[in-house]
């Protein structure tokens, strides 16, 4: 059993597939319903309009688009921020602009030998590990 402190309210809690404990589960969900419902009713929103309206981190509202539990084909002002720099996108994890840094960083750190072979995966060519510098530019 693994046992964590649900990171809402405090309490332990048996973490087996939920990140929370089951009462702030259940308080999400409401706060889920509330949101699509509230969204189907001004579809015109955007994501800062919708967090401020419904009392919800635009953290918890990007996680339920991702989860594809909100969806933006019905909400053409809905977007959420990049992981990187916090443009407003409408798909992916990334906006163009870091993707292609990224990329490059990839490419250049290849050309330069700075990528190791991950020890793991001796019988696969071709398996590499890079550090992730993405967070640490914005």
């Amino acid at each position: 059993m693994d046992l964590s402190y649900c990171p809402k309210c405090g309490k332990l809690f048996s973490r087996n597939f939920r990140d929370v404990c089951n009462n702030c589960h259940q308080e999400l969900e409401k706060e889920y319903e509330k949101c699509v419902e509230h969204l189907r009713k001004n579809k015109g929103l955007d994501i800062q309009q919708l967090s401020e309206e419904m009392e919800v981190s635009i953290k918890q509202i990007t996680r339920w688009i991702r989860e594809g539990r909100i969806s933006l084909l019905n909400a053409p002002n809905m977007s959420y921020p990049c992981e990187s720099c916090g443009i407003l996108i409408r798909e992916n994890h990334l906006c163009e602009s870091c993707k292609k840094r990224l990329q490059k960083d990839v490419k250049n750190a290849t050309s330069r030998g700075m990528l190791q072979q991950n020890p793991e995966d001796k019988g696969r060519s071709g398996t590499y590990r890079i550090g992730d510098n993405i967070h640490d530019r914005s």
